[in-house]
């Protein structure tokens, strides 16, 4: 714009100096004037051109400045609403988040009650079975002695001392008259006691674990199985439970492992060493080539206990194979 205004006025000062010139010809007047009129028609003509250019010009630049900040007005709202969207969306993500894990931990939390009640019940079966064998034995050791004209039971002359009162009147025991105490026969019974006694719970539950971690898998076994048969109902039987699947493990014995660990999960859910004996179980059901039963305790043990470092070990195994974590 600023180049034609320049020639523009380059030429009019071009065609000043020829007027100059052609007015001193005194011949040329009538048509230097013409020429001189022609000559300012067309500048005034271009003058206009230059005025309605430069208006059109200011009136598209001001349409293109209203256009680029629109633009840049939509672009602003634009990113103010991804923002708010994206804000939205990690709020959202992080309450699913917080709903996840408050559900896992329930989920936990009612595993972990319904295994403590499993093993409760499970205890309480054991000590009703016991409670009969002892009834049992007790009924099986009474027998002999109210049997009449028995010369082979002990203490045979402390008969007559309680035989005078079942002979009053009709010569027949009364209902009314009690069996003779257990304490007629003190030997077998002084004998029977020396011979189950118990062995200290601790000590025999800290020599298997010495001997199991020293190899010595036969001698631990032995002082486990006394663990569980002296003890039962104690939380160190569950843990003598478990070792004695490590061992059964350290032998190859993989079936027999499955087993003593069922005995742990089963019996003492509640255990310290419910975690180890789900995840070892799996491992051994996998070498049993039994996949979907390994895969399967590999899994509920990650969905029981996921923060424990054997849910750890048994997502790093699943992933291993290329199995999913969670089940379809």
């Amino acid at each position: 714009m600023q180049i034609n205004l320049t020639t523009l006025r380059k030429r009019i000062q071009t065609t000043c100096v020829v007027a100059v010139l052609l007015a001193m010809g005194s011949l040329q007047a009538h048509a230097t004037n013409k020429d001189m009129v022609e000559l300012q028609t067309q500048v005034q003509q271009l003058l206009d051109m230059v005025q309605r250019l430069q208006s059109t010009m200011d009136t598209k630049f001001a349409l293109v400045q209203h256009l680029a900040e629109q633009t840049a007005d939509n672009a602003n709202q634009m990113t103010a609403a991804v923002t708010a969207l994206q804000q939205k969306l990690n709020t959202q993500n992080d309450a699913i988040t917080g709903k996840l894990d408050t559900s896992s931990g329930q989920v936990q939390s009612l595993n972990d009650s319904v295994d403590e009640l499993k093993s409760r019940i499970t205890k309480l079966d054991k000590a009703i079975q016991d409670l009969q064998s002892q009834l049992q034995t007790m009924q099986q050791q009474a027998a002999p002695t109210t049997t009449p004209g028995d010369s082979s039971a002990p203490n045979s002359a402390a008969a007559p001392a309680v035989a005078p009162p079942a002979k009053r009147g009709s010569g027949k025991p009364s209902a009314g008259v009690p069996l003779p105490p257990p304490s007629i026969a003190p030997g077998p019974s002084a004998t029977d006691q020396g011979a189950n006694q118990a062995p200290p719970l601790q000590e025999t539950y800290q020599a298997g674990v010495r001997d199991y971690n020293a190899a010595k898998y036969d001698v631990a076994a032995g002082e486990f199985m006394d663990v569980i048969h002296y003890y039962p109902l104690d939380d160190l039987a569950g843990s003598a439970q478990f070792y004695l699947g490590e061992v059964a493990y350290h032998h190859q014995s993989y079936a027999d492992a499955v087993k003593a660990y069922n005995a742990v999960l089963e019996g003492f859910s509640g255990s310290t060493k419910a975690p180890a004996a789900q995840l070892h179980k799996g491992l051994a059901l996998l070498l049993l080539n039994k996949k979907e039963s390994g895969i399967h305790e590999l899994r509920l043990l990650i969905q029981r206990h996921p923060q424990t470092p054997e849910a750890a070990q048994a997502r790093t195994k699943l992933k291993s194979m290329n199995v999913t974590v969670a089940g379809r």
